[in-house]
């Protein structure tokens, strides 16, 4: 029996670009509730601005693939592909919920301040 030769699926490089921004995006994200939460709003906003970047860093790998998938390209199946394409989706939600939390944050501060 012949042993079938391995190549390293070309999706990995993507999956692990696509985990790397997410990754830093999340971080960022962490980064923007501890500043809001030491009511430095100004720098939690840069953070999170940080954040939303590496997201977009992320979506960039990940539509390369879908529209070269779109063009017809097949890719071979991958288990760390389809987990990256999770990170991102869940680390976009959590940017998007900080984005949230940051503007709470100020918001009960400028109340707080006012009275």
């Amino acid at each position: 029996m012949m042993e079938k030769e391995m190549t390293e699926n070309e999706l990995i490089p993507v999956a692990m670009q696509i985990i790397l921004h997410a990754g830093n995006g999340r971080t960022k994200a962490q980064e923007a509730i501890k500043l809001a939460k030491e009511n430095d709003f100004v720098a939690a906003k840069e953070a999170l601005k940080a954040a939303k970047d590496n997201i977009v860093l992320a979506h960039k790998s990940q539509t390369a693939v879908i529209q070269n998938e779109a063009a017809g390209k097949s890719y071979e199946p991958c288990l760390l592909f389809t987990h990256a394409q999770d990170h991102l989706m869940t680390i976009s939600s959590e940017v998007s919920l900080t984005k949230d939390l940051v503007e709470f944050f100020e918001l009960i501060t400028n109340k707080l301040e006012a009275n």
